[in-house]
């Protein structure tokens, strides 16, 4: 009896105590080990308390060096959904909701004096936050307690963060197009400059006609590059802008790359995932590889689902650089291989050599392959890159080595950033492909290469496009876990490549939109106020020009093209547009007068060129007509419009041998070239050879049954020379 009742008596004690136990909070935010910088403003903590029972919650936070705790009191509210911007509502998206977990979440954000205190009392130690839950006010007995440990960093952030704000509003399905919002949802882009001890950011430029997407700036701070859509959604445009309080990007600021030539031939036509160099002077880009079709150069495809709505990737590419003192483009021997795609290149510190993604090149589109329709499908093309390390040497490049532990290690490999001090390298690891991949995991690994780290930073879904602080202390990465709306993430990374769990940067844009593309600039907060665009407003003006000239309403594009030049009277493209239509309304010496403007600001623009020497002929002046058709050829001996042009002048002029050698030449470029096969067919005319030109005649038709030459209707000339025949 005596043993079975003090059996009793301690099973009953011991049902007491476990009913005093407190259950356990779980602390959602910060995680444990998290490291906050002194500039940062008040976190929202985050934390689950399991028992019905807490109505108010004791936050108490005590501190390494003994002094005396904080003790906050908190009524724990919900988590809430942030502010909504009305603009990008769509069909097309739905607007952000709590988690079952973040629904269920408590909150607490210390004042500005709390803060302040606890940042300066956990500075380089470690301070444990205990969060108790009470059942009233009275807090005599806690039901529920959970602790974390958390500290400040002696390195500050020391840089604002220059990112883009973009809505989630997806755009019809476009093959090969990166074309991931609907037009009208392009003009609420905007980009934000972001100091982190402030809690909120500044807009610098937004409502822009035509998109501006990837970014870099040069180490020193003084230099911005950034690819800026032109017009007709021309993506071969890139702006080099000296960075003020007060900025600019003027038509004047930006490169197209489709100006450069050369020995390049003409597969300059756009740059992929540019990059400043350190000192600013440099820009390396990726380049479509001769021969290679516009829509094999990179994978794209665009999905409805507003989550991950795009997806693209470089199949095929040569990495060229562009010299700004010569305004000079050419290829970087060792990472021009056409045999290897060669992309997304970063400058290292010291900018003596660049790292770049490597894979043996393919079609973005293999002949009857399907289209992916959504962010990781088995059906995306499939390509899994190597990084690589080749010495800049001047721009004579060199042997391209891979790096061991970011290389041949079964996943792709991509989007490298090197830090600061020249020691590490942090990229995006995946399945397949490179950048905003639901899979992607940040990894670091030395720039000598060597053991490869999966890091403490990575949240569950989507880690990328990050950047290094100047300090090198601080990352800064794009990440989905909180939301589809995309938000950015702070680690602290220390001399020895240790990085802590992420932090939110709070506020950062509204709740339905999403923040991507965030990099460290090396200027005072107050070193970027505004940046205006009077290039995009050019570009609209342009579009709206460009557009009635293609549709033959040229009495109304001649003064909307006039308008444009108000604005950039020196802009190449639109001077020769404006020429073009003078030219259809037979305004020619007008026109001879703009195509002339053109050359004076690019005299290796060939369309102007061309254009130029057409209309001189039709002025009876063929051998001027003649010496622009050569300095056509000069810049590219095969651009078939200058050889097919050449040839109609030299026939005018009785050289029908010189005439026929150049329309052949045009043919073995582009074999679908209409004009050209007529042309030589006449041609072939005058030499007696019937055969040959009918047969030419035929393959004009082909092309288009209702193609005239420029003097004859190839239609009627195969006719009669049948019946002659």
């Amino acid at each position: 009896m005596t043993r079975l009742g003090s059996s009793l008596l301690l099973i009953g004690a011991a049902a007491v105590l476990s009913a005093q136990q407190p259950a356990p909070i779980a602390i959602d935010y910060p995680a444990e080990g998290s490291i906050f910088p002194p500039d940062i403003t008040a976190p929202t903590f985050l934390w689950r308390d399991p028992n019905q029972n807490s109505a108010v919650w004791r936050i108490d936070v005590e501190f390494g060096d003994g002094s005396a705790a904080i003790h906050v009191n908190s009524q724990g509210e919900r988590m809430r959904i942030g502010e909504i911007d009305p603009r990008c509502v769509s069909p097309t998206n739905q607007p952000p909701e709590l988690s079952p977990q973040q629904a269920a979440a408590r909150t607490w954000t210390p004042d500005a004096g709390t803060w302040a205190a606890i940042k300066r009392r956990s500075s380089g130690r470690a301070a444990t936050v205990t969060i108790a839950g009470f059942p009233d006010k009275r807090l005599d007995h806690a039901v529920s307690r959970g602790r974390v440990t958390i500290q400040t960093s002696k390195d500050p952030v020391g840089a604002p963060i220059f990112y883009r704000d973009v809505p989630l509003m997806p755009s019809e399905v476009a093959k090969g197009v990166i074309k991931p919002l609907a037009p009208k949802a392009v003009p609420l882009i905007a980009w934000r400059l972001r100091n982190v001890a402030e809690p909120r950011s500044r807009v610098l430029m937004e409502g822009l006609h035509t998109c501006a997407n990837c970014h870099s700036f040069s180490r020193d701070g003084k230099t911005l590059g950034i690819d800026v859509d032109g017009p007709q959604n021309d993506k071969g445009l890139y702006a080099l802008v000296s960075i003020q309080p007060q900025m600019a990007i003027r038509n004047e600021d930006v490169i197209a790359w489709s100006s450069f030539r050369g020995k390049l031939g003409s597969q300059v036509r756009e740059g992929f995932m540019s990059q400043v160099s350190p000192d600013g002077q440099y820009v390396v880009t990726t380049i479509k590889p001769a021969g290679t079709e516009a829509q094999q150069f990179y994978y794209v495809a665009n999905f409805t689902d507003y989550r991950f709505l795009q997806v693209f990737y470089p199949t095929r590419g040569i990495l060229v650089w562009y010299n700004r003192a010569t305004a000079q483009v050419q290829p970087l021997p060792g990472a021009d291989d056409p045999r290897y795609v060669q992309s997304n290149a970063v400058w290292s510190p010291d900018g003596k050599y660049l790292v770049f993604v490597r894979a043996l090149a393919k079609d973005a589109y293999p002949e009857g392959a399907k289209l992916a329709e959504y962010s990781n499908d088995p059906n995306e093309t499939p390509i899994q890159y190597d990084l690589y390390r080749i010495p800049f040497n001047g721009g004579k490049g060199g042997r391209p080595e891979p790096i061991a532990g970011a290389s041949r290690n079964g996943m792709s490999n991509s989007f490298p950033k090197i830090s600061p001090d020249g020691r590490w390298i942090v990229f995006v690891q995946a399945r397949n492909g490179q950048l905003m991949r639901p899979d992607g995991q940040l990894y670091i690994v030395p720039v000598e290469g060597g053991q490869v780290r999966r890091m403490r930073c990575n949240t569950p879904l989507m880690n990328s496009w990050h950047s290094f602080s100047p300090n090198g202390r601080w990352m800064v990465f794009s990440s989905k876990s909180r939301s589809p709306y995309t938000q950015m993430f702070l680690t602290h990374v220390d001399e020895n490549g240790q990085d802590s769990p992420a932090i939110l940067i709070e506020n950062s844009t509204a709740a339905n939109r999403a923040v991507n593309i965030p990099e460290f600039v090396n200027i005072p907060p107050e070193g970027m106020l505004k940046i205006d665009t009077p290039a995009t407003e050019f570009y609209r003006l342009f579009d709206v020009a460009k557009e009635l000239a293609d549709k033959g309403q040229y009495d109304a594009a001649i003064p909307a093209f006039n308008t444009a030049l108000e604005l950039s009277p020196d802009d190449v493209r639109a001077n020769t547009n404006l020429a073009n239509a003078l030219t259809r309304k037979g305004r020619l010496d007008e026109a001879i007068a703009h195509y002339q403007k053109a050359l004076e600001g690019n005299p290796k623009y060939l369309e102007a060129r061309t254009n130029l020497g057409a209309a001189l002929a039709q002025k009876g002046r063929l051998d001027e007509a003649i010496a622009h058709y050569q300095k056509a050829l000069e810049v590219d001996p095969r651009y078939p419009e200058a050889q097919a042009d050449l040839g109609v002048a030299l026939f005018r002029k009785g050289s029908v041998d010189e005439a026929i050698a150049h329309f052949e030449t045009a043919l073995e470029v582009s074999p679908a070239f209409g004009e050209a096969h007529t042309n030589l067919g006449v041609a072939l005319i005058r030499k007696g050879k019937l055969d040959d030109a009918i047969a030419h005649f035929e393959k004009a038709l082909k092309v288009d049954p209702q193609l005239p030459g420029r003097s004859h209707q190839p239609r009627n000339c195969a006719a009669a020379k049948r019946k002659a025949g």
